[in-house]
């Protein structure tokens, strides 16, 4: 973005697109917002937001509007513009669309080609037959025993699904599609020589619908924020698609919807994003049109699980109008936009509110089919937690006038369901125009469940809460052979019990003084969960400790956990114990407790957090650093790194998403590995290494580097009048760290701030030990055997240093 404030092209004239904007201009860095061509309620009642006469598909027109009013994020609310390529449009100009490319549209586009997605992706969905031919189409419906439902496979305005009750309406229902062009060019093929240029305009030519199996169960819709990577689900909702109380009558647009629906367990949002969220986003990007904006997936909730029945992709009317009002006050949605524009989702928190909302639309008498304009509307005082979202309004001659089939979206917000519709129908007393008609049972489905729900149902306990007690004890099962295998003189690594004990006789110290660290793993922990790579992240977490212990003189005897997550997923924190075992079994250090907290709305059910909690000893009178023993002339040796080890991660994640590269993609410094597992290499522990040096007395100080680098750890160690210089030229920097002093965004033409590197990373050196010049060849003699080591630089006064303790000497380019 050139701007910290955004001027905001919101395209559409409906409900969803009045919402869009409602919350928009909620956001503090939104400074306009035209919607084109938007409605009465765009036009009159929102604060920042004006209409412009502009249709959806005038593209050209819309492009040169932005241009001229600064517009830096496009906003399109309905599917035409989208799959005619809108994205693509304004990308030329070098102006972001929060929505998807023409190639990523055609889910919406073409319901055969989604179907067939779904098939090649193993995306549950009902069986279903791809029909060009009409008399192929009527054979095959005519032979199945099952009822079908049937798909103009192009876009119908959200009408083209027809689900007949007997195979004479089926019969019907198709030669309306096929023969008679109901839907107009809904039936036609879409043009699938967008993601192929070289197949032929044969392929654009006949009628084509999809025939699939009738699904049983409840329906849900889910709108969720995708950017091709991260995809972030809002509560689920359920639409009211027939015109009539009763689900009775054609089907529309929507005549009324509510959010969250009872249905919609934590369990079975969870199996919904496994299981057909997150494999959509995956499969596109795979199949080469990746998803950026909000992808909404309607689904059947059968006896055999979810299942797809469609997606579309942009916000789904009247879905937005109860999703959007239930997002808290604190999260802005044009900067989620801007997230999913840049590719940086996962650095974004959505929160939303607890408690339901519900919306009941009205609409004008004749709909869905041919319906009078121009009626004068007047509207009340609207009651409080009531949001009137116009949807098909006009202002003529200063008074608002009916203008669509779907007038109004009148949504209410309460803690419960009954209070949300309670408010909503409130909020329809308001409103008064010529026979305008809605719909007297929305949320009908969820009352009726709520009421056939066992009464134990109704009891409180902890599981409803969100917090299985029974999954924590299967994990400290599952885990009890790990701790075991940590077992070291001092501790029996029994876990279970209240607390952990540690004998330091039995651990042979006789006048011993304990020291003890604390540390995390910082925002590592969000790639091990975007890539489900969990085994490495533990031996991080005891490396970071345990590394802090052994640089003082201590040698780890135990380590204690703790394992937050929003929801306990037992074989991912399975294998996050697996690696901290292995992390103390390297360091010679006994597992013996830990704690694991689950907590449902402090973090997100995938979700988890670590931190570690190490103990070691020292005898008395051999603690490191020995400050007053440090002189001028002394050496520094440095042992090799793994890699990045555990700091930096939100500059690395941050340079990653500018350059829009996905962690599944071969690393750009390690071909043989992807860019997740390169970043996942664990932090190298070097007490096994550096606990016989340090009884030999050989070592006069160590830093670690960690957070700081060289030019904050080193300091740490030194009295105040001494310095050091170090010469970057006495060991090979990993390729890593070049690459990233490379794609850092350095402005071109400033020179290179190779000290932020040194600052921020280990730059391959990850623990520096002081030695005397004597001691020097004995110490590197005794660590080549374990590791690459170098002499890289040497003590000196900090007045000769130019009064710095630290110069990184050397350095003219690093990449």
């Amino acid at each position: 973005m050139t701007s910290d404030k955004l001027y905001i092209l919101v395209i559409g004239s409906g409900g969803r697109e009045h919402a869009i904007s409602w919350k928009l201009a909620q956001s503090p860095r939104v400074e306009r917002i035209f919607v084109a061509p938007g409605n009465g309620g765009t036009e009159s009642g929102l604060n920042k937001v004006s209409n412009i006469n502009i249709g959806v598909t005038e593209f050209d027109k819309l492009i040169q509007f932005s241009l001229d009013n600064n517009v830096n994020l496009v906003v399109p609310g309905p599917e035409q513009p989208l799959v005619e390529g809108i994205e693509l449009a304004f990308r030329k100009f070098g102006i972001p669309c929060f929505g998807p490319s023409s190639n990523a549209a055609i889910m919406e586009g073409s319901k055969t080609f989604s179907k067939d997605f779904m098939k090649r992706h193993g995306i549950p969905t009902a069986a279903y037959e791809n029909f060009s031919d009409y008399e192929k189409a009527k054979n095959y419906i005519e032979s199945v025993p099952h009822n079908v439902v049937i798909k103009a496979s192009g876009l119908a305005g959200g009408k083209g699904v027809i689900i007949p009750t007997n195979k004479q309406e089926a019969l019907k229902a198709l030669k309306d599609i096929m023969v008679d062009k109901v839907f107009g060019s809904a039936g036609n093929k879409f043009p699938f020589w967008r993601l192929d240029p070289e197949l032929t305009n044969s392929h654009l030519l006949g009628d084509e619908v999809v025939i699939e199996e009738f699904l049983e169960g409840q329906e849900l819709s889910v709108l969720a924020f995708s950017d091709g990577y991260t995809i972030v689900p809002l509560p689920p909702a359920q639409d009211h698609k027939r015109i009539f109380d009763g689900d009775q009558g054609p089907n529309t647009g929507g005549m009324g919807c509510y959010c969250p629906t009872p249905i919609a367990t934590s369990e079975l949002n969870t199996q919904i994003k496994n299981t057909i969220l997150q494999p959509t986003i995956d499969g596109m990007r795979r199949d080469g049109f990746p998803f950026v904006g909000m992808l909404f997936t309607g689904l059947m909730i059968t006896n055999s699980g979810p299942k797809v029945l469609e997606y579309n992709v942009r916000f789904g009317d009247p879905e937005t109008e109860v999703t959007l009002p239930l997002l808290s006050d604190d999260t802005d949605l044009a900067e989620i936009m801007l997230a999913c524009v840049e590719r940086r989702l996962d650095s974004i928190r959505v929160k939303t509110k607890p408690g339901f909302a519900a919306v009941v639309v009205i609409a004008s008498d004749g709909y869905p089919g041919s319906y009078i304009k121009g009626k004068e509307i007047s509207i009340a005082e609207v009651p409080s937690d009531v949001i009137i979202f116009h949807a098909g309004t006009n202002l003529k001659n200063g008074k608002l006038v009916t203008s669509g089939g779907r007038v109004f979206a009148v949504s209410g917000i309460a803690n419960t369901l009954r209070g949300a519709v309670d408010k909503a129908y409130n909020g329809v007393k308001v409103i008064n125009f010529e026979k305008m008609i809605y719909r007297k049972d929305i949320a009908h489905r969820a009352f009726a469940y709520l009421v056939h729900q066992p009464a134990v149902d109704d009891a409180m306990t902890y599981a409803s809460a969100g917090v299985s007690i029974d999954s924590g004890n299967l994990l400290v099962k599952k885990i009890k052979s790990l701790t075991k295998s940590t077992q070291r003189p001092g501790t029996n690594c029994e876990i279970g019990g209240f607390g952990g004990l540690f004998d330091l006789k039995e651990a042979g110290f006789e006048n011993p003084i304990l020291v003890s660290t604390t540390d995390g793993v910082g925002t590592k922990l969000k790639i091990a969960q975007v890539v489900g790579i969990h085994n490495t992240i533990g031996i991080d977490l005891v490396a970071m400790n345990v590394n802090d212990l052994v640089v003082q003189g201590a040698e780890p005897l135990f380590f204690l956990d703790y394992y937050a997550c929003g929801k306990l997923n037992v074989d991912v924190a399975q294998s996050v114990v697996e690696g901290i075992a292995n992390g103390c079994i390297e360091s010679n250090c006994g597992l013996i407790g830990g704690e694991t907290s689950e907590m449902p709305g402090v973090y997100g059910e995938e979700e988890y957090d670590l931190a570690g909690f190490a103990v070691g000893a020292v005898e008395r009178g051999k603690i490191l650093p020995r400050i007053y023993d440090i002189n001028v002339g002394d050496i520094l040796i440095g042992i090799a790194s793994s890699g990045l080890h555990s700091n930096g991660f939100s500059l690395v994640r941050k340079i990653i998403t500018r350059l829009n590269i996905g962690y599944e993609s071969p690393c750009p410094w390690n071909s043989n590995i992807t860019l997740g597992k390169s970043l996942l290499i664990p932090t190298k522990i070097y007490v096994k290494q550096l606990i016989p040096i340090i009884k030999k007395g050989l070592v006069k100080a160590m830093a670690h580097i960690t957070g700081g680098g060289f030019v904050d750890n080193i300091p740490r160690v030194l009295p105040g009048h001494l310095g050091v210089i170090i010469d970057s030229k006495s060991w090979e920097i990993p390729h890593v760290f070049k690459w990233l002093a490379k794609n850092g965004n350095i402005p071109p033409g400033i020179p290179r701030n190779t000290e932020e590197l040194f600052r921020t990373f280990n730059c391959g050196i990850g623990m520096i030990l002081i030695v005397s010049a004597e001691d020097e060849s004995n110490v590197i003699d005794l660590l080549k055997k374990y590791d690459d080591v170098y002499k890289i630089g040497r003590v000196v006064t900090k007045e000769s240093n130019n009064g710095r303790q630290v110069i990184i000497d050397g350095i003219t380019e690093i990449c």
